[in-house]
Order: C-alpha cells, then sequence, then structure tokens
C-alpha cells in the first residue's frame, strides 16, 4: 500500500462497492417487474461500478509492482466501462436522445487512456506524476470521454419531463464533474486518491434511488394489477350467480371504486339487439392509464358477457317450456304443472278438473286452406281457451291440435262439463271469416286420497276425448262406465296379442254353391278365434281389432292357411280385406309372397264399400294391380255402404255380393223389386252376383228366378274347417 493513500479511503471504496453490489442485487430481483431494457442496463451499470470501487480499493492495498498494475488498469477499464454504461442507463430513464456517436467518441478516448495506462505512459491517479505532461496527457485521455458522457447526461437529464427528478440528477451531475476532475488536477496524490473513491457517490446515490424509486413503483403497479384481477374475479365469480345485470353491474361499479380510489365512477348497461349488451364504466375524469383502461374494460365485458348469458339461458328456458306457435306452456310445462297441482291438491285436499281438447277435422282444413290458416286456427283455439277458462287456469298445448286445461279446485263434475260444453259451443264464434272445425272435449277429475298419476289422468281424458269423437257428441266425461268399456279393449286387446302370438287364430270356410245344382263352386276364408277350446263370435272382436290396426297382424296370419285350402280342396277362394290393410304400404308385396305361385285366377278378394272409399287412389291401384295378375275384385256387403246403383259402372270390381239384409226381404213386394234392380244391373254391367245369408229355402227359391246364380249360407253350408259335404 503507498504512504500516500488512507486507510479510510480504502475502507470507503470497500463500503461502496458492497452498497452498490447490494443495489444490483437488488435490481436483479426486480429486473422482471421494470421494463426490460431500463433494467438490464441498470444491473450491468452497477455491476461495473462495484468493479470500479473493488478493484480501486485492492489497487490502493496491493504494494507496488506487477499486481498493483494489473488492479489499475483493470480498475481504469471498469471505470471506462461504467462511465459508457451510464449513456444507456440515462436514456432508458428519459428516451428520446440517441447516444451512439457519443459512445464512440468516448470509447476511442477511454480505449487510448487504458493502453496508454497499461504502457505505463501515464500514470495512475492515486500515484505521483513526473511532471506537467503526463498531467496534460492524464486529462485529455481521460477527462475528455468523461467530458462528452457528461455533456449527453446533462442533455438527456434537461428532457426529462419532472423537473424534481432533472435538478436532482443535475445537481449530483455536476458535483461528480467537479470532483472528477479535482481528482485529475489537484497535485496531491492522497487527495486525488480521496477524490477518486469519492467523485462518483453523488451520481450512484441518485441513480441509485432513482432506480430504487422506479421498483417501488413497478412494485405498487404489480401489486394494482394484482388487486385488479382479485376484483375482476370476484366479479367473474358473482356473475354466475346474479342474474340481474343492473345488480352486478352495481358490484362491478363498487370495485372499481374501490380498486382505482375514486367515487366518481359510474356505470350504465344498454340492450342491443338480438339479445346483446353493451356496458360502460367509466369515472367522470379522463383516463390516461391505459392499465385502468384495461381494467374497467375488463368488468364491463363481464357485466356483459353474464348478462348476455342470462338472457340466453332464459330465452332456452321458454323455449323448451313454452309453445313457440302460440305462447301457452308446453307439454314439459305441463308435466312439472299437472304433478305440482295434484300434489298441492291432496294437501288442500281439494279436486283437480283436466280438459283433453282436440280439433275436430283439422288435418283436413289445414291441407285445404294450407298450413297459415291451420297455424290462425291453433293461435284462436288457444285464445280462446284462454278466453273461456280465465287467466287463472292453466292451459297447455301438447302438440298438433291437442290442448290440456288443468282446473284447480274443481267444485264439481257437472260444473266441469258445463264449462267444456261452453269452450266447444263458444269456439265457433270466435271468427266469421270461414267455417272452422269444432271442439271435442275430454273431460276427468282427480278426488284427494286417489293416486297421484298424471299420465294415467290425461290418458282418461284422452280416451273421454277420442269417445267424444266417436259419439260426435263434443264433450264426454269420463265415468265408471266408459271406465269398464276401456279396461274391457284393453283386455281384449292383450288377449288379441297373445293369441297372434300363439297362433290361435285359424281359417273356416263357408261355400260359395250353384243355386240350381248346388255344387260348390267356390270357398270363402274367414278369420276365427279359438279362445279356451271355443270359437269367439267375430262381432265379439272384429270391429276392435279393425280399430286398433291388429286386423293387418291377423290377416296376415291367416294369409297363409286361407291360400293352402286352394290346393287342398282344389277350389278357388276369396279372401276378405279391410280397410286397414289396404292402407299398409307391404300389403300388395305381403299378399304376394302368402299367395305364392298358384293361378291367380283362383284368388278372388273381397274388399267393402267404406275400402273402397279409404284413400281411393291408392286402393284403385292395389286392385288395378290386382286383377292384371288374374285375381278377381268382389264388392262385399253391396248396399250397406256407400256406393248407388249407379256407380256400379265406376267401380274396378268383378263380383257383386248382395248383402242378407236384402235377402232377407225377399219376400216383399219391395224387397223383391230392389233385389231385382240390382240384379239386372249388376248383369247389364257385367257383373257375376253372389247372394249372402240365404238361411231358407224360398229365399234360394226366389233368387233363382231372379236369375241369381251363385248364393251362400248356413242353409247351404255353415263356415267350418274342413270342406263341407255339399
Amino acid at each position: 500500500m503507498y504512504a500516500s493513500t488512507a486507510i479510510w479511503t480504502v475502507m470507503a471504496q470497500c463500503v461502496a462497492a458492497g452498497l452498490v453490489a447490494g443495489l444490483s442485487i437488488l435490481h436483479t430481483a426486480w429486473r422482471t417487474e421494470e421494463p426490460r431494457s431500463r433494467s438490464r442496463w441498470t444491473v450491468l451499470w452497477s455491476i461495473a461500478l462495484t468493479i470500479v470501487f473493488l478493484t480501486d480499493a485492492l489497487a490502493a492495498a496491493t504494494p507496488a509492482g506487477t499486481i498493483h498494475h494489473i488492479l489499475t488498469v483493470i480498475a481504469a477499464t471498469a471505470l471506462a466501462a461504467a462511465l459508457l454504461l451510464a449513456l444507456p442507463v440515462a436514456q432508458s430513464f428519459a428516451p428520446g436522445r440517441s447516444y451512439r456517436w457519443y459512445l464512440v467518441t468516448a470509447s476511442a478516448f477511454f480505449l487510448g487512456y487504458v493502453v496508454l495506462l497499461a504502457a505505463r505512459v501515464v500514470t495512475p491517479r492515486s500515484e505521483p506524476r513526473a511532471d506537467a505532461y503526463q498531467v496534460a496527457l492524464n486529462t485529455a485521455t481521460m477527462l475528455v470521454p468523461a467530458a462528452i458522457v457528461g455533456i449527453y447526461l446533462v442533455l438527456t437529464i434537461l428532457s426529462s419531463p419532472r423537473k424534481r427528478t432533472r435538478n436532482a440528477l443535475l445537481a449530483t451531475g455536476a458535483l461528480a464533474v467537479v470532483l472528477l476532475v479535482l481528482s485529475f488536477v489537484l497535485p496531491g496524490p492522497s487527495l486525488r486518491s480521496a477524490l477518486t473513491s469519492a467523485w462518483l457517490i453523488p451520481i450512484i446515490i441518485a441513480l441509485e434511488t432513482l432506480a430504487l424509486r422506479r421498483i417501488r413503483h413497478g412494485q405498487l403497479d404489480v401489486e394494482l394489477q394484482s388487486r385488479m384481477r382479485d376484483a375482476q374475479a370476484r366479479v367473474s365469480n358473482l356473475a354466475w350467480y346474479v342474474k340481474d345485470p343492473h345488480a352486478l353491474l352495481r358490484r362491478a361499479e363498487d370495485e372499481a371504486r374501490t380498486i382505482l380510489d375514486d367515487a366518481s365512477v359510474r356505470g350504465s348497461i344498454r340492450t342491443l339487439s338480438r339479445g346483446r349488451f353493451v356496458t360502460e364504466l367509466a369515472p367522470s375524469r379522463s383516463i390516461a392509464d391505459p392499465t385502468e383502461r384495461k381494467f374497467l374494460l375488463a368488468l364491463a365485458n363481464i357485466v356483459s358477457s353474464a348478462a348476455e348469458r342470462h338472457a340466453l339461458a332464459d330465452r332456452l328456458s321458454r323455449a323448451a317450456f313454452t309453445d313457440g306457435l302460440t305462447g301457452l306452456p308446453n307439454r314439459n310445462a305441463l308435466e312439472d304443472h299437472l304433478i305440482n297441482a295434484l300434489e298441492r291438491a291432496n294437501v288442500e285436499r281439494t279436486r283437480v278438473g283436466l280438459f283433453y281438447a282436440d280439433l275436430d277435422g283439422f288435418k283436413r282444413a289445414n291441407d285445404q286452406y294450407g298450413h297459415a290458416w291451420g297455424d290462425h286456427l291453433l293461435v284462436l283455439a288457444a285464445s280462446h281457451l284462454r278466453k273461456t277458462v280465465g287467466s287463472d287456469v292453466f292451459v297447455a298445448r301438447i302438440g298438433g291440435d291437442e290442448f290440456v286445461v288443468v282446473v284447480e279446485r274443481a267444485i264439481s263434475d257437472e260444473t266441469l262439463v258445463a264449462l267444456a260444453q261452453r269452450i266447444r259451443d263458444e269456439f265457433q264464434a270466435a271468427t266469421t271469416t270461414r267455417s272452422i272445425p269444432r271442439i271435442s272435449v275430454g273431460v276427468t277429475s282427480w278426488d284427494p286420497g286417489t293416486p297421484i298419476e298424471p299420465d294415467a289422468l290425461l290418458r282418461c281424458a284422452d280416451t273421454a276425448m277420442l269417445e267424444a269423437k266417436r259419439k260426435k257428441s263434443g264433450v264426454v266425461f269420463f265415468d265408471h262406465k266408459l271406465e269398464s268399456r276401456v279396461a274391457a279393449e284393453a283386455r281384449l286387446r292383450r288377449e288379441i296379442d297373445i293369441a297372434v302370438d300363439q297362433g290361435d287364430f285359424c281359417v273356416h270356410f263357408q261355400p260359395i254353391v250353384d243355386t240350381t245344382t248346388l255344387h260348390v263352386l267356390g270357398l270363402e276364408a274367414l278369420a276365427r278365434w279359438e279362445h279356451d277350446g271355443k270359437l269367439r263370435a267375430p262381432a265379439d272382436w272384429i270391429d276392435y281389432a279393425e280399430d286398433s290396426g291388429l286386423i293387418v297382424n291377423i290377416g296376415n296370419m291367416t294369409f297363409r292357411q286361407a291360400f293352402d285350402a286352394t290346393e287342398r280342396f282344389e277350389l278357388p277362394v276369396a279372401v276378405n280385406i279391410s280397410a286397414r290393410q289396404l292402407a299398409e304400404p307391404s300389403f300388395l308385396v305381403d299378399l304376394t309372397d302368402a299367395w305364392g305361385d298358384r293361378p291367380w285366377e283362383r284368388l278372388t278378394i273381397e274388399i267393402t264399400e267404406s275400402a273402397l272409399l279409404h284413400d281411393s287412389l291408392q286402393t284403385a291401384s292395389i286392385l288395378a294391380q290386382l286383377r292384371e295378375r288374374g285375381a278377381r275384385i268382389a264388392l262385399d256387403d253391396f248396399g250397406t255402404g256407400y256406393n248407388s246403383l249407379a256407380r256400379l259402372a265406376s267401380l274396378p270390381i268383378d263380383i257383386l255380393k248382395i248383402d242378407q239384409s236384402f235377402v232377407r226381404d225377399i219376400g216383399s213386394v219391395a224387397g223383391r223389386a230392389v233385389l231385382q234392380a240390382i240384379v239386372t244391373l249388376a248383369t247389364a254391367h257385367g257383373l257375376e252376383i253372389v247372394a249372402e245369408g240365404v238361411e231358407r229355402v224360398d229365399e234360394l227359391r226366389a233368387l233363382v228366378e231372379l236369375g241369381v246364380t251363385q248364393a251362400q249360407g248356413n242353409m247351404l253350408g255353415r263356415p267350418a274347417a274342413h270342406l263341407p259335404m255339399r
């Protein structure tokens, strides 16, 4: 250690090195919270200053020699680097001025100084100088670049918008420059050594204080952003539970006022088209901070999104429980309301009435006048029902032209029937533009203490409505008599289903004979049901099988049995086909598969007059195809349906079967005349004639006299599973 170097200067430099090293670590810990360029240059500058103080202290404490010289060169290099790094540090705090040429010029001088110092041409500041030449050379190589750096720092500091910051930096910078100049020009080595340790301290303190302030500001910004995120999270979580957008907006206002410490924050929400919302949230003052603007915009978006989400949920809920055409509750809403109404009535010990209403002939009106008219009828019916039963009574549309009315606290069955009758009667006066269908209403009631079964109650009302349509009475109450009939039909259906599965249906044959010779000319196949070893009368089940559609399964099952008779008995066979069977799309295919490759000329298809009218175009097409194959078509039970004698020529038939009611009246003058007219007209059109239901000899004799050549009846042969003897 040089004798002129005071121990306190070494200690001061070590303390300064430790202080700057600590600030460097602090910069490193907080560098992610500042702009990256500012943080990077500040850290590098702090490291360079640490090296300056540390190497100056080591050089001062090291005796003269190679190591002392190396430390002196390192200290000078670190000083030059610190001065040069002050350029980007200053620009990072007060951007706008380029330091490129300042850096190039100062670097050249500093490089020369370091090279001259390493070559021992110039002496360190802390060592004695030989002459004025070395003083001038030291000054030129070190103070000139330092002055260049100082000029840039002064210009940059003057451009800072903050007056207090600018003045503090100018003062500390001026003090540092004075100390630096004195460290070179003063004659005493010990004094220069002391100034070497002290000249950077003012600017270090100023810049590091500024850096610490900016770090603190960054910390406060981070804390503010964290509080903003927490506030957004609270409002966002609340948005899932608060369905009122205005209540959510008030909560967002409170959060914004608390975070921004501004009581003037106000919000508004406006409804746009298509279920959209726009929310505005702002204070009375203008907002310059982009972070605050983003925060307020985020809160506003949360409120708008929540309002749109809840509005969409409400629309979906209404769509799920409301009929879109009439605005009435739909089937889902009816199920919920009906079970609640029954449970409530069970507690209150009150009655509940239920109406099941349906428009008569709605499909025909819809097809005739168009769907727009059909929709108008449905809206008209919905309005009529609401008006008639009152606003406090639940009315629902459950599909198509079907409506359900739930009357809570019903008084009596008579009152319910009277209300249903009023619904039917007053609907005709609802419009005068054109005739409208009438309403059929099925009525039922529920009494406290009975099982709560909404589906069963609906079925009862539906059954009563269907009965009203069948009887054309308009209003029917579901009573015990109707309940017994429905139960009997359900039991009959189960029995028929079991009979079809077990093959209990068979075929009996009734002969068709020549009225003169009584020879058997053909057979009519008749379906029979063997139940518990006995034959059930066709009148007990045939009508229900026809109405329910079970006749299709029965017919398909008996086809093959009937057709096998043509080979077993070697006689033509006639089978009865119902309108329901003809309506089946697969009828012709099923019939063809059952008939097989037998001659079609041996098959006769018997249909009723009502079957000809049921979807006449499809029926005519099927019959035409069968006639082309060679099968013959017989009109069964002629005279009991819709046809007149004048229509015989237009019917696609080959055989006319006269109903037994005409045969029974053959003994009277009028009956014989009618039968004569039928025979004459049928003969004129080339139709074969078969008389049905011949029970007496005089009837057979009269038929022969009228020219009827074929007949069938119990006198001529009862239906049986085997071939009749006659």
